[in-house]
């Protein structure tokens, strides 16, 4: 029945999906809220599980090459294990020390862990988009995100 690797990573990936939108479903709605807090994820749980659906039929068949490709090799596992690793440390700092720190941080150190040596433009890149994001959430959408320490 699992021919192709499309569909043995299809079912995992409708098993991540059904326990995705399980918790999506208990996330509570507010009655006077316009796009209530469960929209995106609901939505990104059911896109997960049609996709999933579509890579599992299709039709493609693995060479040599493709074969040789998904072997990774063991200097990227370290990059994959710490940028993994700053995920975790975004995911565990975002309550405490805010949304607007956490995700300037973790930008500043995801793009120099990964080799980026331009200083300046990953400051300002760390800086400024979580500041837009965070007006755009707390001001346009009137989505709370976690403060922190900081005042605002």
């Amino acid at each position: 029945m699992l021919k192709t690797m499309n569909q043995k990573v299809s079912l995992v990936l409708v098993a991540i999906g059904a326990l995705y939108l399980f918790g999506a479903f208990r996330i509570p709605s507010y009655p006077y809220a316009i796009v209530d807090a469960d929209v995106l994820p609901k939505t990104l749980g059911v896109l997960l599980i049609v996709l999933s659906i579509f890579l599992f039929f299709a039709k493609d068949s693995e060479t040599e090459e493709q074969k040789k490709r998904r072997d990774i090799p063991k200097k990227e596992i370290g990059m994959l294990l710490g940028v993994a690793g700053l995920i975790l440390a975004y995911i565990l700092l975002l309550e405490v020390i805010g949304f607007v720190l956490t995700t300037a941080l973790f930008i500043f150190f995801c793009s120099f862990f990964l080799g980026y040596r331009n200083h300046v433009a990953s400051g300002i890149t760390a800086v400024v988009f979580p500041l837009v994001l965070y007006f755009m959430f707390t001001e346009l959408l009137s989505i709370t995100l976690p403060s922190g320490v900081l005042p605002f």
